[in-house]
This record gives structure tokens, sequence and C-alpha cells, in this order.
């Protein structure tokens, strides 16, 4: 089992080695001087290897934590490779449908029925009235109310002829929630 004082002293050398704690845990030492945390471990069969992160950063108490966890995962029939992808896909989905997203295609879909200046505003007005509360959300989730806030905000900043009421159009045209 490995130590933090055997972790810290461990010096890089030319070529990567391996410093194994238990259970498929080790520490890859990388000739740049990153120390990394792998967890070898069979699942279908095959052998693979699971990133637990890097040293300093996740600690030898943390990388056996979740060296614990994907054994757990193992030990329910779940490869913890795939779910940490599965994870990961999801996650870039709910950003590609984000409100921000689909503001802007919806924006670069209608831009060419107006004139340049029009289209810059109401880019301009969505990037600095709308963006910053809601963008980030999957526009599946932005309810009314919120969008009301939203809007609520720029009437509070006495902007209220700038709000063209389209912000809510812009949810309606891809999500199954009406905002408003």
């Amino acid at each position: 089992m490995l130590s933090d004082v055997e972790i810290r002293k461990a010096k890089p050398t030319d070529k990567p080695y391996k410093k194994s704690d238990e259970r498929g845990l080790y520490l890859l030492i990388q000739p740049s001087g990153a120390k990394l945390w792998r967890f070898n471990y069979r699942f279908d069969g095959k052998q693979k290897t699971l990133a637990v992160g890097a040293y300093p950063d996740v600690s030898l108490t943390l990388a056996r934590k979740r060296r614990d966890e994907a054994r757990e995962q193992i030990a329910q029939g779940i490869d913890p490779g795939a779910q940490r992808k599965a994870v990961k896909t999801a996650r870039a989905g709910a950003a590609a449908n984000s409100f921000e997203v689909i503001a802007r295609e919806w924006h670069g879909k209608h831009k060419y029925k107006w004139t340049e200046g029009h289209a810059a505003r109401i880019l301009d007005r969505l990037e600095k009235d709308v963006f910053p509360w809601i963008g980030k959300r999957p526009a599946a989730e932005v309810t009314a109310p919120e969008l009301l806030a939203t809007l609520r905000r720029i009437e509070a900043r006495g902007a209220l002829g700038r709000s063209t009421g389209r912000e809510g159009a812009i949810a309606d045209e891809r999500s199954a929630t009406t905002p408003a």
C-alpha cells in the first residue's frame, strides 16, 4: 500500500512508471512529473482502466474512495467507464439544448429577415439581459415564472422598452414547455 510520503517522494524518470496501491489502484508517474491515479479492473472479461484524477488534486484517500465506488458499480454489473461516458454525453446533450444555444440558433435563422442593426440589437439584448440569467439552463426546463423573472429584471433596470417579448418565442420553438 502506498503512503502519502511515498507519493510525494516519487520522482519522474525518462519513462512513465507505476506505483501500485491495492485492489487495482495505482499512481502513474509521467516523465513530465504528472502523477495520475488509475484504476485497473475487468468487466465482461476485458481489462479496462479508469482515470481517477491527478495527484495532489485527488488525494490518496479520495483516490481510494473513488476506486471503492467504481468497485461497487462493477459488483452491481455496471461498467464505471461506460457510466462515466454516459454521464458526460448527457451533460453535452443538455448543453447543446441550453436556452442560449437555441436562442442563438433562432437568431441565426431569423436575422436575414431584419436589418443588420436590428439583428445586432436583438443579439446584444439577449446577451446582456437574458443569457446571464437563463442561458445555461436546458430550454425545456425554463419555466414561465423564470422567464417572467428575467423580464422583470429588465423592467426594473428601466429598459422595458427594450424588451420586445420575443424572448418567449425563442423557448417556444424547441421547448415542450411554453414559457409565457
